[in-house]
């Protein structure tokens, strides 16, 4: 939606609300709402402000110590926040509203480094310097509940029933049950410019997935938080409850964010090559040297890079075997134990990337991707082969980190995402995992209760 568009709906009355938000480092989208004529009037060009404390603040919004960034030393002034008018679009799902993403500036003008958009803005200047444009999309799965999210908040999250009685992986007789939801998801989503293709059931009872088309990665990432906060409230308004979570029962799947990439040169998909890359014999699918190099730096460095890809504590209790998420290092054609899959011909040809779960920052997962694969590039380094196998149980293949906290040691301690991303955001993003760990550490757990309580 253009600014001319939006002044139209203000004057017919169809629009009197606009929505002005920015991603957090969780991905959760945080800002305010204004009168649709104030924000073509004042913040359409001077933008807005925002307590810089939404940068350094946990799940429950409690101000977090020890962040350089912002702090009670430093009073919690303002950062800036500046629309990005690209992303103004209509939200079907909320009446007379629209809404519009912003990035976070400091005072005098410069991106906040540590904002995931900056993050991912800042990888997407490396790669461009180089001639190159990467397309990518993100696959979000998710559990839908029969309870709503106020009811299951009232039972502790405890006993909650899943819209399916059984897994349902590609089915299609009960899908139809929840299709009322599922299909104004679709068309909300369509209407609010964020294209879907498809949804389908998932392996796991009232597991769903949602895939929406490619794109680059700035608006596609703005695409993948608008969906997470679409599809939470269309649910709500239909009285059901969805989660993203990357775990969400110990005894079913977990949800995952399979990232699709290729890098392009001059309208052209550089990954793509009719013959293997000369002199790789061992090459067993068509692919440039390039890709080759690319997918050899996402194999090297995405167990340090990791905190990208999974966030919170609950992520690491997706990575299980035989759950369908990785958990070594791996690539191959078409098997499903490996972290990295090729997809594709000519066009079409890219790499899946099987690591991140739905609970990922999807700017954040993006630029370590770009990140790591360049520095495959630079390195030129090689894939090898396509692996072939159970990558489950083979311990001779590099594993991913197993907890949060190593998650965070390997990223504090990475050479290239110093590098990449300065010293700041890695030390703001270290600091965050630190202290989500520290958290979880001094928490007494219903599992606990219920192993120690009378019997120990």
């Amino acid at each position: 939606m253009k600014l001319s568009e939006l002044a139209r709906c203000v004057r017919n009355q169809s629009i009197d609300t606009v929505i002005v938000a920015a991603p957090d480092p969780f991905g959760r989208l945080v800002g305010k709402r204004f009168r649709a004529d104030f924000f073509l009037k004042e913040v359409a060009g001077h933008g807005t402000h925002g307590c810089n404390y939404l940068l350094t603040v946990n799940m429950e919004m409690d101000p977090l110590d020890g962040f350089a960034l912002a702090n009670w030393e430093s009073g919690f002034g303002d950062f800036a926040m500046k629309p990005d008018l690209s992303t103004l679009r209509r939200v079907p799902w909320q009446p007379g509203t629209a809404v519009v993403l912003c990035d976070f500036l400091h005072e005098n003008g410069t991106w906040v480094a540590e904002a995931p958009r900056s993050v991912l803005r800042a990888q997407l200047d490396q790669i461009a310097r180089k001639g190159f444009t990467c397309f990518c999309a993100s696959e979000l799965e998710f559990y839908l509940f029969k309870q709503t999210y106020h009811s299951a908040f009232e039972a502790g999250y405890r006993n909650l029933q899943p819209s399916s009685d059984y897994r349902i992986d590609y089915h299609l007789m009960q899908p139809t049950r929840d299709e009322p939801l599922m299909r104004a998801i679709r068309n909300g989503m369509t209407e609010a410019e964020i294209p879907v293709e498809s949804s389908k059931g998932e392996w796991s009872r009232g597991q769903h997935e949602i895939n929406f088309t490619y794109g680059e990665p700035l608006p596609i990432a703005d695409m993948h938080v608008l969906f997470k906060q679409g599809v939470k409230e269309i649910a709500d308004q239909h009285g059901q409850a969805v989660t993203f979570m990357a775990k969400a029962a110990a005894t079913e799947a977990g949800n995952s964010c399979h990232i699709h990439m290729s890098l392009w040169n001059r309208g052209k998909n550089a990954f793509w090559s009719p013959k293997p890359a000369s002199g790789r014999s061992s090459a067993a699918i068509p692919g440039s040297k390039l890709f080759r190099q690319f997918l050899a730096g996402l194999m090297k460095y995405s167990p340090e890079l990791c905190l990208f890809y999974a966030p919170t504590i609950n992520s690491y209790k997706r990575y299980q075997a035989g759950s369908w998420a990785p958990t070594r290092m791996a690539w191959s054609n078409d098997n499903r134990t490996c972290g990295f899959r090729i997809v594709g011909q000519e066009k079409s040809f890219r790499l899946e990337n099987r690591m991140p779960g739905a609970d990922a920052n999807p700017y954040l997962a993006f630029a370590a991707m770009l990140a790591a694969g360049m520095a495959g590039v630079r390195e030129n380094l090689d894939c090898g082969p396509a692996y072939s196998g159970n990558a489950y149980i083979d311990s001779k293949l590099k594993r991913l980190p197993s907890s949060l906290r190593e998650a965070a040691e390997l990223l504090n301690e990475s050479k290239l995402a110093r590098s990449a991303f300065g010293d700041g955001v890695v030390d703001f993003y270290v600091h965050h995992a630190r202290l989500e760990n520290q958290a979880f550490n001094d928490a007494v757990t219903d599992w606990e209760k219920q192993r120690y309580f009378e019997r120990i």
